[in-house]
């Protein structure tokens, strides 16, 4: 039986515009072999954090560029090791993970369709220590598709100057929107002060290439850059570089308006499937961009039960409590998978759930 996997949060292989970047390394080889083949600045290839910095109307000295910018986060969080931090209910699995092993006291704070409630947000400060930073998703949240509206974004960036509240904004998918209306990220909403922002170029070009980024108050970016010398001595100059020349070639747009398409189909078709096969009782959120979305199973239904039996059926997902998320979600990735594979894995997740919930 062929596997199907809902459970990868990565870019289809015909996302990937495999030929064009052969010629940009080819190109920056070519051209700059000997600068991007050596050590280099810990901070970064210059022309890319130069573009990066333009792009968030920044100077190039608050840019960090690293090895995917989950790296960087694991950077932010060495410096807050053992100190109280902030997360969205349900977040990212890998920071939640990173955070434990460092001895971090994660609190969790509500979320519904709206993302991140502020009214929790607020209680949340009210009790104990106070945190070292907010960390937060707001567009297309990974694990549950969800966005911060707009009065959202201006009331959490509100509450977190009122209160000194460090947030990191950690925003990869915010350029795969299928529809709907661009939010302002909080980073411009704080006027590019007291929220630290972080994105990658894994969503938007390839994740292979390993390049994410941080933009950072001057003294954070020295600080963490410290400790990338300390880590890696240099970062990877060719894949950074590659990336620069894709952007300067002016292949970054069109690249993006093409992976939108091919991810909007997936998105319409899981969509479609769930509202056709599944049962009274199930719910799931409804991304106007991204990679996945947030299945909410009946009452009395377990995603860790309901995984092992669709294994044995040749279907795979990531179920919501490794999240931190209640025992009957799930989240479910269209980004990897055909529309055909979402409609016959949502079949087969459909025949599991049917018997159970009626």
């Amino acid at each position: 039986m062929e596997q199907i996997s809902f459970a990868r949060g990565i870019p289809a292989p015909e996302c990937l515009p495999v030929e064009e970047l052969a010629d940009c390394a080819q190109a920056v080889l070519d051209r700059d072999g000997r600068t991007v083949l050596s050590y280099g600045s810990a901070a970064g290839y210059e022309p890319l954090r130069e573009w990066i910095a333009a792009r968030h109307g920044v100077e190039s000295a608050r840019v960090l560029i690293t090895n995917g910018s989950l790296q960087g986060f694991v950077f932010l969080a060495q410096r807050f090791a053992g100190k109280r931090v902030l997360v969205e209910e349900p977040t990212y699995d890998r920071p939640l993970k990173i955070m434990h092993s460092l001895g971090i006291d994660v609190t969790p704070v509500a979320i519904d369709d709206e993302g991140l409630d502020p009214e929790a947000l607020e209680r949340a400060l009210e009790e104990g220590e106070k945190p070292a930073f907010l960390y937060t998703i707001p567009t297309f949240q990974n694990p549950s598709g969800r966005t911060l509206s707009a009065e959202r974004r201006r009331r959490v960036v509100e509450i977190a100057r009122q209160h000194g509240l460090l947030v990191l904004e950690d925003d990869p998918y915010v350029l795969v929107r299928f529809e709907g209306a661009r939010q302002p990220s909080l980073f411009e909403l704080a006027e590019r002060e007291g929220v630290v922002y972080s994105s990658s170029f894994s969503k938007t070009i390839a994740p292979g290439l390993r390049v994410g980024y941080f933009v950072l108050p001057p003294e954070l970016e020295r600080e963490l850059a410290a400790a990338a010398v300390g880590t890696y001595i240099t970062p990877v100059l060719l894949g950074q570089a590659t990336v620069y020349e894709f952007v300067r070639r002016g292949s970054f747009e069109p690249n993006l308006e093409r992976v939108r398409g091919l991810l909007q189909a997936r998105r319409d078709a899981m969509l479609g499937a769930l509202a056709l096969e599944l049962p009274d009782g199930a719910r799931w959120s409804r991304p106007e961009g991204g990679y996945f979305l947030w299945l909410e199973l009946p009452d009395g239904l377990d995603a860790a039960d309901l995984l092992d039996r669709a294994e044995s059926s040749g279907l795979t997902f990531v179920k919501g409590a490794d999240f931190g998320g209640r025992a009957n979600t799930a989240r479910l990735a269209y980004s990897y998978v055909s529309p055909d594979e979402i409609r016959e894995g949502v079949r087969r997740l459909a025949a599991l759930v049917a018997p159970v919930a009626a």
